[in-house]
């Protein structure tokens, strides 16, 4: 007997569309044929191409995130006209060992599924892999800032050799030992190119120029620090000649119209001495129009706004320099220093504002003090090499301490310094690379000090005028000698936080990889929270 079974439509799309790994199988029932996908790779991007599928009349990219929740259509409809498309990941969240893509082939009667393809392949290309244009030994390439939408990059080389000054100059001639260069590089329709090759307006063996780089919001302001510059100019646009303050430190602030960079000034403290290290540390306000720029080891004892500056009996205890710019004019608003300023320090080792530029934290990764929390004991130097830091705000152009911020576990040598700040300003990350708990995650028991070394981060968070610790931060593999929180990062709403920990040992590669491993001495590691 021949029975005859006949479909109704909607039967047939449930069929077309819920199988999977419909492949090289060729659709009946007036189906299109199955597509053959594949997966390309750009930084922080999957292309994905195919052929044509007979009979369809539109695509639908399908996205299986983690290889186990099933696959959910990614974007709108794609036209029968349609062969390839892009999609944007965050390459810290993407699941790169167990994500899947396929691609339907749609019309009136249903879809058919194409083969499944992954991305574990193209993972380090979608990272992102950058090198100078005129790579050497010994350049130290590698201090980055970022625009806000990603698309301009700043990279420093404070080792680099070239004589050159200015735009795009003779990036061959070695004759200026460890004279420092940057590098701007710029993406267009998922594209990098290197845009820029700038130097000092005076470069100079060993300045390091590129010790510090900082980016405005929209990637057109550009500051560098040359910490080991050695004019004795004070203020804005001085004498760049003048090579009698070894080590006082300057600060380039260059900008970019179109496509074309400039340097627009050359700015130096306003008590330039030898060895303060101007440029050591720098941050930029959303606009372009706020600089902060550390002097680690300038020796004022003076404490507070706009003290002192001539006073030099505190060997080492710090400065911040706040520049300001109206009309393409730069000009310095305050002399920054700590409430309780010592010798040794190191106030300005770290510098952050927040987007508007009325939000500055200040880290002092020396500071002696044993008080724990906010606005603790300033005087108490109990705790050598604790470390500090300081909040200030700016009101119409006065600025002020805020708070004096520490640890909840203040400990000697732990380097409670490295500061990040939200845009808002309301949220502050503070790196203890010397911290000593072997705790893990977020929370733990802080007074372990069995894990020297390990280093931990601490998220302070305000409320109108008033800070408080919202959480202590460990790694998920804790290890000695980690120098956890020795780089963090803060996204603009203060909600995820990139710390680094250069001495980690892992050999894993990638994302997610195996955090147990400790055969790779002092690989390093980025832990996302």
């Amino acid at each position: 007997m021949l029975v005859l079974f006949l479909l109704a439509p909607g039967l047939a799309s449930l069929i077309g569309c819920g199988g999977g790994g419909g492949g090289s199988r060729q659709a009946s029932s007036g189906l299109p044929s199955a597509a053959n996908l594949s997966v390309g790779f750009s930084l922080k991007q999957l292309q994905f191409s195919w052929t044509a599928a007979s009979g369809a009349t539109s695509y639908r990219l399908l996205q299986n995130p983690d290889g186990m929740s099933g696959f959910t259509q990614v974007g709108s409809d794609l036209p029968s006209s349609a062969s390839s498309t892009t999609l944007d990941i965050a390459v810290h969240r993407h699941n790169w060992a167990a994500a899947r893509y396929a691609l339907d082939a749609c019309n009136s009667a249903g879809c058919t599924r194409s083969n499944e393809v992954t991305t574990t392949a193209g993972m380090l290309q979608a990272i992102g892999y950058f090198q100078a244009s005129n790579t050497e030994a010994g350049d130290f390439f590698g201090t980055v800032a970022l625009s806000s939408d990603g698309n301009t990059l700043a990279v420093g080389a404070p080792g680099e050799d070239s004589a050159a000054t200015g735009i795009n100059g003779n990036q061959g001639d070695n004759s200026a030992a460890n004279a420092g260069a940057v590098y701007v590089f710029t993406r267009t329709s998922g594209v990098w190119s290197q845009q820029a090759y700038l130097k000092a307006s005076n470069t100079g063996v060993d300045d390091q120029f590129g010790t510090e780089v900082a980016l405005s919001a929209d990637g057109n302001t550009l500051a560098v620090g040359a910490s080991n510059e050695d004019s004795a100019a004070s203020g804005v646009n001085g004498d760049e000649s003048d090579n009698s303050a070894t080590d006082a430190g300057a600060v380039y602030v260059f900008t970019r119209s179109g496509g074309t960079w400039s340097q627009q000034a050359y700015l130096k403290a306003s008590n330039p001495d030898p060895g303060d290290e101007l440029g050591s540390s720098l941050a930029l306000s959303g606009d372009g129009d706020t600089l902060a720029a550390g002097a680690l080891q300038e020796a004022s004892a003076a404490t507070g706004i706009n003290g002192d500056e001539s006073d030099n009996s505190a060997f080492r205890a710090g400065a911040v320099y706040v520049f300001i710019r109206s009309g393409g004019m730069w000009s310095q608003q305050a002399y920054v220093k700590a409430s309780n300023t010592d010798a040794g320090d190191f106030f300005g080792g770290s510098v952050a504002l927040n987007g508007d530029g009325n939000t500055l934290g200040v880290g002092a990764g020396l500071e002696d003090s044993a008080a724990t929390g906010i606005n603790g004991n300033q005087a108490d130097n109990s705790a050598a090499d604790a470390g500090a830091v300081y909040v200030f705000t700016r009101s119409g152009s006065t600025w002020s301490q805020q708070a004096y911020v520490k640890a909840s576990n203040t400990g000697l040598n732990d380097f409670f310094g490295g500061v990040a700040l939200s845009s808002d300003g309301n949220t502050l990350a503070v790196g203890a690379a010397g911290e000593s708990s072997a705790a893990t995650g977020i929370g733990g028991n802080q007074s372990d000090n069995s894990a020297i070394s390990a280093g931990a981060v601490y998220v302070f968070t305000r409320s109108g005028t008033t800070w408080s610790q919202q959480a202590y931060v460990k790694a998920s593999n804790t290890g000695a000698g980690d120098f956890f929180g020795i780089g963090r990062a803060l996204s603009g709403d203060g909600s995820t936080l990139a710390v680094k920990a250069l001495g980690e040992d892992s050999a894993a590669t990638g994302i997610g990889g195996n955090q147990a491993d400790n055969s790779a001495s002092s690989a390093g590691a980025v832990y996302l929270y």
